[in-house]
């Protein structure tokens, strides 16, 4: 059994402790912030400052990934997140009734809930495993090297003390230090891929009332104008985020932040409309993220790995815009295959860069192809529409072959390629537009003029 250090305690670090301590090996867990997710989630998300988590109180949809992973490593924590207000949705609820049943259809499930709601679970999980240890306030200044093998990290370095571990996980995030340690400590560079993403998202929180509609009816949760997107995330507790999505170079952007004329936005969209109708309670301030970037960082090169003793997981690995929601649902496929791994991957780490790789990469690179779509589309210069695109995205909502290759697409189970490459669903969508012979790509967003007159009628409070 290994030794193992996690430096982080984010959805990735718990996640790989939990499964790790599951199997025996001694975990210890780093985190420099003191704070952790309690029993009042709803309380922990709006009254926690987590400036270095920025993505903590955007929406989260957990993809299948997620409860798949739950199921075989953890289901007390896949019920104790039910327990705590979190709701599946089958993508075949859409239809009412669901199809014939077909291998895999159970797995197309969404968990929805805020991300503290899975922090609380996986957190009140780690605290009962007995081989698992969270020192919380602790951060990791630097790593430790073997004294004859300085390619070969021994653990790390916690308050002027040295934490041996046969293996160290980076999962402390996107703004990990460890690449920058490992250059300073004559290693080859990690290998760093940084893929610009220039949207921004602003989202708002609001919560049912207890006395009032509880169902929008059958709408969908997406809305798109030629230069902005909008979403609902229906959440747990009965919580959901109205989310609006634009070109960080929009010189309407910094409108949106005044709460009058976020909702007037949104309210021109029918996804968002349909739920603001409900007469939703505000929960927060209008919450933007910007600045954002898709990066993978890979611990080996061309000749291997650049160190031994150290591998990276979750946003340290690989860390995604939201738009797709992969983040956690890499970070606990990471988190599976290191528990199952550990000592094979404490003794050379080539084999799990090499699974990295061939699992996880190409989720990043669907998102990269996303956001240059996306940010293109959002510009005052959009290339022309993709009909057949825009087709399958309409045909899923009324065929449920097509949404079930669009299912597969979204919860990581097969590239598009080969969930809408079969001659099944390429028949489907012949039928579909056949039915259709005027099909054309459109919007059922505001026009850009609407948009604009929204902004130049906001208070002039809402302008200084």
């Amino acid at each position: 059994m290994a030794r193992v250090a996690v430096m982080g305690a984010g959805i990735g670090g718990l996640g790989t402790a939990l499964m790790l301590g599951r199997r025996g090996h001694a975990v210890t867990v780093f985190e420099q912030d003191p704070r952790e997710a309690g029993d009042d989630p709803h309380r922990d998300f709006f009254h926690w400052d987590r400036p270095r988590v920025p993505q903590a109180v955007q929406p989260h949809s957990f993809l299948a990934p997620v409860r798949t992973v739950l199921h075989a490593e953890a289901p007390d924590v896949h019920a104790d997140l039910l327990a705590r207000g979190a709701r599946e949705y089958h993508d075949f609820d859409w239809f009412g009734a669901h199809p014939p049943h077909r291998a895999g259809d159970e797995d197309l499930v969404t968990l929805r809930a805020r991300r503290i709601v899975l922090e609380a679970a996986l957190t009140a999980a780690v605290r009962r495993e007995r081989t698992v240890e969270v020192r919380r306030g602790s951060r990791v200044q630097a790593l430790a090297f073997a004294p004859d093998r300085p390619a070969r990290v021994a653990g790390v370095r916690v308050g002027g003390r040295t934490h041996v571990a046969d293996l160290v996980v980076d999962a402390s995030g996107r703004r990990s230090p460890v690449p920058g340690w490992l250059v300073r400590a004559g290693c080859r560079p990690p290998v760093v891929d940084s893929h610009r993403a220039g949207i921004a998202y602003l989202c708002r929180w609001y919560r049912l009332r207890p006395d009032g509609p509880r169902d929008p009816g059958r709408v969908r949760n997406g809305s798109s104008a030629p230069f902005a997107l909008a979403g609902v995330f229906p959440s747990d507790n009965d919580t959901f985020a109205v989310n609006l999505v634009l070109s960080t170079t929009d010189p309407t952007r910094g409108a949106l932040t005044d709460p009058a004329v976020f909702e007037a936005a949104a309210r021109c969209f029918p996804a968002t409309a349909a739920w603001l109708d409900l007469a939703p309670e505000p929960q927060s301030a209008v919450l933007a993220m910007a600045g954002l970037d898709n990066r993978w960082t890979s611990l080996a090169d061309g000749a291997g790995p650049v160190v031994t003793g150290l591998v990276n997981a979750g946003d340290s690995l690989v860390h995604t815009n939201p738009t797709l929601g992969h983040g956690a649902a890499l970070a606990l496929r990471a988190a599976q295959h290191l528990a199952a791994h550990a000592d094979a991957t404490a003794a050379d780490p080539a084999g799990y860069h090499r699974w990295t790789a061939r699992a996880l990469r190409p989720w990043f690179d669907a998102q990269v192809a996303a956001d240059r779509a996306n940010e293109q589309r959002l510009t005052e210069n959009p290339p022309p529409p993709d009909r057949r695109a825009a087709a399958l995205a309409d045909c899923a909502f009324d065929d449920p072959v097509v949404m079930r290759a669009r299912a597969q697409v979204r919860h990581l189970v097969r590239t598009p390629d080969e969930a809408y490459g079969t001659e099944e669903v390429e028949r489907r969508l012949t039928a579909w537009l056949a039915a259709r012979p005027g099909f054309a790509p459109g919007h059922d967003g505001p026009t850009r003029a609407r948009w604009e007159a929204l902004v130049a009628d906001r208070p002039l409070a809402a302008r200084v």
